[in-house]
């Protein structure tokens, strides 16, 4: 599929998605927030992906929700229909990330600010750069935080730190996030691309799988009681037992030897 505000491609078992409107900081708009959700849904499905990289073209990550398009409703004195825009478009692209089986990093080479955030939030793992940035920045503008960050933001880091971070709104370094638990892991802005397929690599080598099976699992057992999280266990185990890679994981453990995962 052509895109016109991401970038795009699948190499090793590696899909890279890049956020491109570098002149505006990556900032979210309608067609980039449609788009991350479709390239995002493409790869969940596609059986030559086994990993997903999520990154920002230029300097950011991304600033944040494009507020060009707000401001012709004010300067009309109207509402913006910004809770239409997020229950339509928003919610279904953090939904994509949160609810794909594949795994994804958050590739953050620069500025991570208010619905950008909440796109590295939705990731399983998020790379930083030493040069980025972080910024719960709705409090600066008014608006309650949103793209899933009132549910990520504190079981991330916690309820007293994300009311410190989204109440305060104040930038933080990315060593900042990594002490906070935000981030995964902080590294030299050049070895950014090397430490992040390196991981990418890491993950696409695994058992596809199984990793999809224990996003779900982990996600249902942050809500739901001790019981319920084993019985949801149970059935997903079963689900993973007549899976080839745990075939082969067994047969490798047995044989004495690195196992050689399919995804399938």
């Amino acid at each position: 599929m052509a895109y016109e505000t991401i970038l795009y491609d699948v190499s090793g078992g590696v899909a890279r998605l890049t956020m491109n409107r570098p002149k505006l900081l990556n900032a979210l708009d309608a067609a980039l927030a449609a788009e991350i959700a479709t390239a995002v849904g493409e790869a969940g499905v596609d059986p030559d992906v086994r990993c997903l990289v999520i990154t920002g073209a230029g300097r950011a990550f991304s600033s944040g929700a494009d507020l060009t398009q707000i401001e012709p409703f004010h300067r009309a004195g109207e509402t913006p229909p910004v809770g239409d825009a997020l229950r339509t478009l928003y919610n279904p692209m953090v939904e994509a990330i949160v609810g794909t089986p594949k795994p994804i990093i958050a590739m953050v080479n620069g500025i991570a600010a208010g619905a950008g955030a909440s796109i590295a939030l939705a990731c399983d793992f998020r790379i930083a750069s030493e040069e980025a940035k972080f910024f719960q920045a709705f409090v600066k503008i008014g608006l309650v935080p949103d793209c899933g960050a009132t549910y990520l933001l504190p079981r991330l880091v916690g309820l007293a730190k994300a009311m410190e971070l989204t109440l305060l709104g104040d930038i933080i370094d990315a060593e900042t996030a990594l002490r906070a638990g935000l981030v995964t892991r902080v590294v030299p802005a050049a070895r950014l691309e090397e430490e992040t397929r390196a991981l990418a690599a890491r993950l696409a080598a695994d058992p596809t799988r199984a990793i999809g099976l224990t996003k779900r699992a982990l996600q249902f057992g942050a809500t739901n009681d001790l019981t319920a999280a084993m019985d949801f266990e149970a059935d997903l185990q079963e689900i993973a037992v007549r899976t080839a890679d745990h075939r082969e994981g067994v047969s490798g453990f047995l044989e004495k030897r690195a196992p050689a995962f399919r995804g399938a």
